[in-house]
């Protein structure tokens, strides 16, 4: 509940800053006793589930007392569009026409026939498609062969092109359940088991594997910079994690068991074998980590120009170096894997990642541009208990969005003078100071992820928000949701491989549909994903910053 103190009426200036001070010491006590609370709450549900019994249950009353705690920035950040149908009729592809007549008997005599007047209705046909072949079978007495007639590409095993297609666009696509996909092929007469369903999803797939491969190559290449998010996967009831990478033209799924900056770093590499090297860079990269001299001496006397493998170099360090702690370990592998990364000549290297202030993402690339939206929910997660507080969290919250229209604006026409002006204005905002300590904390560290913020200043063609790889992380948290996640490493290759194809699909304008039936018939009609990527890129010039004049 808030409570409103007028500030304005205290005249000592000496009494004021007191309760300034004792407000703030009351919003961080209110804040910590709801942390703490929160906390107690799951510690005791955490003991009622090892005790064999249930937690708390979450029951909402008719009337809730209190709205719905909303962190997004849509209204703020997004302002009114008017509204535009496209016309969708001209898109449809007519299958066939058909006349229908007026009852002659109905007309008067002076009727005339004045031509027709054409009325397209959109409508499916799903039935069952059983096709029995009498395949022509010869027999050669000379040879002692039988000689049958092969089966139309795509028809081999007991289901057709059309049932395959349509099992992985159910599952993959449209996020369907497979006891959902079984329950509506029974209500069709198709006779399926549940262990043929996940077969025909998992099973025999090398194709499409390699096909995501040159996917995620080409679209790592379509531009110097990428989205990258991650979220949780569970496999085989265990905790994993999947990294997304996107741009406009693609992305790509990559679930591995840590998530980590070497696991970062496998799926920008596109899942090549771990390379490392110890030079000037990583050395650099480790000056702030917790290394004792000589660790430091021997990372100094082995650097060069060499590269290991991740089996050579792991077994040197072990050999030399039995006692390092995890922290150290994993900093030298990752200083010395991003090393090797940079150092790469004939693969793609991401020169820019967008993304959230998570430590995994930090050093991959040169340079990093951090999301505005995630920096405004910090804001919004803030709950004063007094008005006087709110008023200024309000006034902070508004002039931080019209900054960002500011910056939007600034992307349709880039000047320098302008990008100087944005600069100044950034500092004048963030250097703000109000009677909120929190908000001051909170405004103190935007300011220092001032250059990150303002990257797009120096490539205006970047997003300011890292929505793009948000919306396809909330398809896996949906499927997630749906599917539970897969209990083998061949599902986990198949749950990658197919949400990176239906996800590239949509962003190039391709009916997945029609993708996967066209691969299985193995008609081909359908070009490869990687080379619309590649005409796509060249077509947007989405590295056009650092092209040059």
């Amino acid at each position: 509940m808030l409570e409103e103190i007028d500030l304005s009426n205290i005249q000592d200036e000496n009494a004021r800053e007191l309760i300034v001070r004792l407000m703030n010491l009351i919003e961080a006590v209110s804040t910590d006793l709801r942390d703490a609370q929160a906390e107690i709450q799951r510690l005791l549900d955490e003991n009622n589930r090892l005790k064999g019994e249930q937690g708390k249950p979450k029951i909402k009353g008719n009337t809730p007392k209190r709205p719905r705690v909303d962190y997004s920035s849509e209204n703020e950040r997004r302002k009114a569009k008017p509204r535009q149908k496209r016309a969708k009729k001209a898109e449809l592809v007519v299958h066939r026409e058909q006349k229908l007549e007026v009852d002659k008997a109905s007309l008067p005599p002076d009727a005339e026939f004045k031509g027709y007047e054409d009325v397209v209705v959109q409508d499916l046909i799903f039935r069952a498609d059983n096709v029995c072949f009498h395949k022509e079978k010869y027999w050669a007495p000379s040879t002692g062969q039988t000689f049958l007639a092969p089966l139309p590409l795509g028809y081999e095993g007991q289901f057709g092109p059309g049932l395959k297609a349509l099992t992985v666009t159910l599952y993959f696509g449209s996020g369907m359940s497979e006891s959902k996909i079984l329950e509506l092929y029974e209500n069709m007469g198709v006779q399926i088991s549940a262990g043929q369903l996940s077969n025909l999803l998992i099973k025999g797939q090398d194709e499409f594997h390699a096909e995501k491969a040159e996917v995620c190559e080409a679209g790592l290449d379509s531009s110097p910079f990428q989205h990258i998010d991650q979220t949780s996967t569970r496999v085989n009831g265990q905790n994993q994690h999947c990294t997304i990478v996107c741009n406009p033209l693609y992305a790509v799924y990559a679930t591995t068991p840590g998530k980590d900056r070497l696991s970062v770093l496998d799926t920008l590499r596109n899942g090549r074998a771990r390379r490392f090297r110890l030079n000037e860079e990583a050395l650099g990269y480790l000056d702030s980590a917790p290394l004792r001299k000589a660790t430091r001496a021997w990372l100094l006397a082995e650097s060069g120009d060499q590269e290991w493998d991740e089996q050579t170099f792991v077994k040197r360090l072990n050999e030399r170096w039995p006692n390092l702690t995890v922290q150290q370990r994993q900093a030298i592998l990752s200083a010395a894997a991003v090393a090797a990364y940079h150092a790469e000549v004939d693969r793609p290297i991401v020169r820019l990642l967008i993304c959230d202030d998570a430590p995994q993402f930090k050093w991959i690339t040169e340079e990093l541009a951090l999301c505005w939206v995630h920096e405004g929910r910090h804001y919004k997660k803030l709950m004063p208990r007094f008005f006087h507080h709110l008023e200024q969290l309000n006034d902070f919250r508004k002039q931080f969005w019209d900054f960002y229209h500011e910056l939007l604006a600034y992307q349709q026409h880039p000047t320098t003078e302008e990008s100087a002006r944005l600069e100044t204005v950034f500092d004048e905002l963030f250097s703000t100071c109000t009677d909120y300590a929190a908000l001051n904390a909170r405004i103190a560290k935007t300011r220092a992820k001032k250059a990150s913020l303002l990257m797009v200043l120096k490539y205006p063609e970047i997003p300011l928000h890292n929505n793009p790889v948000e919306l396809q992380a909330r398809q896996r948290v949906r499927k997630r949701d749906v599917s539970f996640g897969p209990r083998t490493q061949e599902g986990v290759r198949a749950w990658d491989t197919f949400m990176s194809l239906a996800a590239t699909t949509r962003k190039l304008g391709v009916s997945f549909y029609q993708y996967i039936h066209d691969r299985i018939s193995k008609t081909n009609q359908i070009p490869s994903l990687a080379s619309l990527i590649e005409a796509h890129a060249s077509e947007l010039s989405l590295g056009a910053s650092w092209s040059g004049p």
